[in-house]
């Protein structure tokens, strides 16, 4: 069993959550993680929660922007956000020295931010170049599109980035009101990867964030009920064709969510052995890019086969995937086959968890879901236990062919 630190928590008055990590080391990572993202938007809203991600840097009442991005860069660090469907995150790396300066430089951005007008207006274009650089790229957009037929009419079916129409639009006004309706204590977690004591970590973060005062939020989440299947092919003038083969998976919470991880990992995970990889690229040569993945949300989640294929081999390349389905469906993994399928996941964890970001970004999503958060021992664990037979029902109940959609980018 691997060796680890204990994930150490705290609730401050206003309902700020915080997590400690000790991991010794030269290097230190901070995040900020708001529970709020692009599926609390209403669609008249769209794009609104990554236009505030990208206000943030933009001043503060005691901070121009210069001094914003100078602030951790002049001592080696970074500073960086990012926004999904569930959630908005600050975070930071830097030497373990300059712990104030980053707790201080994340509690002014998250909580004095100024949204200056003339930055909005600069700001849309960015966006808006970031809207087109998006659709100028099938590979990615594609995985949006799939979402949003998957999803059909529901928050979660649409795209994080909003529209141009809309983003042209927005106003400070807009950005101010939102803000006020979705961002709040209580629904705040700070967390910590670094070799600074609990009881130290606690103190600063009561130091910077303690005098804000409690207010909370009410979700306007709705439960996606109305799953329905859908075969797509649109014509594109590329000479590449586009596949996404997939369908509806487990939740974050769901008994079944290891399982699927492991299935997942299996059949197109990252490794270079995955069935995908093995019997469709390197056996026919039919894909430049072949991989599966597994997205889990807090009630919903999503599985999807990607490939990127000479459209004369398209045809061959989906009869191939579904007959890779087919054998996880029909065929258990031998003791063989599933203890290395085990080792290669846990092995896959440990380094991502090397990494410090990586695994304190995991760390913080997870405390929105769980009163504990749980460690990467008991994941471990988890994974080795895991028997043939759950992997065999999960690849039935999942890869049911009557549940299966798919969406074609038809190359010329």
């Amino acid at each position: 069993m691997l060796e680890e630190s204990i994930i150490s928590e705290y609730i401050l008055p206003n309902g700020i959550k915080i997590l400690h990590k000790h991991r010794s080391g030269v290097v230190a990572h901070l995040a900020l993680m708001v529970n709020t993202g692009m599926r609390d938007e209403d669609a008249n809203e769209n794009g609104l929660a990554h236009f505030i991600e990208h206000m943030l840097f933009k001043g503060t009442k005691k901070r121009k922007a210069y001094h914003v991005l100078s602030c951790l860069e002049n001592v080696g660090g970074e500073l960086n956000a990012y926004t999904t469907k569930e959630e908005t995150c600050i975070h930071a790396s830097f030497l373990k020295e300059y712990y104030n300066k980053a707790i201080e430089l994340i509690s002014d951005v998250a909580f004095n931010s100024t949204y200056p007008e003339n930055e909005i207006e600069k700001e849309k274009e960015v966006i808006l170049d970031e809207i087109n650089s998006y659709l100028d790229s099938p590979a990615e957009e594609i995985y949006d599109d799939f979402e949003i037929n998957l999803y059909k009419g529901h928050e979660m079916g649409r795209n994080i980035l909003g529209t141009k129409e809309l983003v042209d639009d927005y106003t400070r006004k807009d950005l101010c009101r939102f803000l006020k309706n979705n961002y709040s204590t209580d629904k705040m977690v700070i967390a910590t990867i670094g070799d600074i004591s609990f009881e130290n970590f606690k103190n600063k973060i009561i130091k910077f964030f303690g005098d804000y005062q409690l207010f909370s939020t009410e979700y306007h989440r709705q439960t996606f009920s109305s799953p329905s299947t859908f075969n797509i092919t649109q014509e594109r003038n590329s000479h590449l064709s586009h596949c996404i083969i997939g369908g509806l998976a487990y939740h974050i919470e769901s008994e079944k969510k290891m399982p699927m991880i492991l299935l997942n990992n299996i059949l197109g995970g990252p490794g270079m052995n995955s069935r995908l990889n093995l019997n469709i690229r390197e056996k026919y040569g039919f894909a430049y890019t072949i991989e599966s993945q597994y997205n889990a949300y807090s009630d919903t989640g999503n599985f999807s086969i990607y490939m990127g294929v000479d459209p004369h081999s398209m045809d061959k390349a989906v009869d191939l995937v579904f007959k890779e389905l087919n054998k996880l469906k029909s065929n258990k993994l031998g003791t063989i086959q599933l203890s290395n399928a085990k080792n290669q996941l846990i092995g896959q964890l440990a380094l991502s968890s090397e990494s410090g970001l990586g695994e304190l970004l995991s760390m913080a999503r997870a405390a929105f879901s769980k009163d504990e958060i749980e460690p990467l021992s008991e994941t471990i664990l988890k994974i080795k236990n895991l028997k043939s037979e759950d992997i065999i029902d999960v690849a039935n109940e999942i890869f049911d062919t009557n549940k299966i959609s798919t969406l074609i980018y038809k190359g010329l």
